[in-house]
């Protein structure tokens, strides 16, 4: 699986891992069901070297240890903006979804329709997995295999996307790895296919000063997506932004922010359907 994947599509084992590890605490934020299974279906030696990146980090403020509680912080923050969202809008879209199971997880009001898009790799792992343990979507899932860096608009709304109607967007852990230039080209797009009423969620990450042991092959692949600028690149875009600092929502659900921890969520509701420009 992995090694037909680019380096992106592969760091869904790792947060798979870190999602499995959450969901057998007794105090956990989420129950992820699925997540020990994608681990178990990974090749050996690919979680191999995820649990020694772990390992290698202990007991220091390691990139490592960053990342993997940010990971379950987001994941909690952003089941909770998908599901106060649902209230009010019946269609949902994840862009590069990965491993996420929210459509078979959470407890969807009726109605709603969800689309995964994502690389056709990473969705026929998935869906394999999800297969041989006959897991049964709680809403209406539809499966959109397309690269968000080419023409994904086209595939989506010919799954049955109506851009009309108002969306729920969520664009979890991709950002980072994009240019400037390619997450507004995203986030543009995203803009022209959204109703007025329609919202989104991301975050942008800054783990400047935090030691980088053990979690190389993650770096390597970071080219810092919108950055600082994303709430303004936002308001300039038809949106209305609202932030949230990653320390504070981890506080919120009581859990004590490692060392390092930086960064914010980002969520904004569509204010009007002002032309869109990168």
């Amino acid at each position: 699986m992995t090694e037909a994947m680019p380096g992106v599509s592969q760091t869904a084992i790792g947060v798979a891992m870190v999602r499995a590890y959450e969901s057998s605490r007794p105090d956990r934020l989420f129950d992820d069901p699925y997540a020990r299974d994608f681990v178990r279906a990974a090749p050996r030696e690919f979680v191999e070297r995820r649990r020694a990146d772990v390992d290698h980090a202990q007991g220091v403020p390691s990139l490592a240890v960053v990342v993997g509680f940010s990971a379950i912080i987001r994941t909690r923050y952003f089941d909770d903006y998908l599901l106060a969202a649902a209230r009010d809008t019946d269609q949902v879209v994840l862009l590069a979804a990965g491993l996420d199971t929210r459509a078979y997880r959470l407890d969807w009001p009726p109605g709603v329709r969800l689309f995964e898009v994502d690389l056709p790799q990473i969705l026929a792992f998935k869906a394999r997995v999800l297969g041989e343990k006959g897991a049964t979507p709680r809403c209406e899932r539809r499966e959109v295999a397309a690269d968000l860096r080419f023409d994904w608009a086209t595939a989506l709304t010919a799954a049955g996307f109506d851009p009309a109607r108002p969306t729920a967007w969520l664009v979890e852990g991709l950002l980072i790895y994009l240019t400037h230039e390619e997450a507004a080209a995203l986030l543009t797009t995203v803009g022209g296919l959204s109703a007025d009423g329609s919202r989104l969620a991301f975050e942008h990450s800054s783990y400047n000063g935090t030691a980088r042991r053990g979690l190389d092959h993650y770096v390597a692949l970071w080219k810092g997506g919108l950055g600082p600028e994303a709430p303004r690149w936002l308001a300039e875009h038809g949106w209305d932004p609202h932030p949230d600092e990653r320390v504070d929502v981890a506080r919120g659900y009581g859990r004590r922010p490692p060392p390092g921890l930086r960064g914010t969520f980002i969520t904004a509701n569509r204010t009007e359907r002002a032309p869109d420009a990168a």
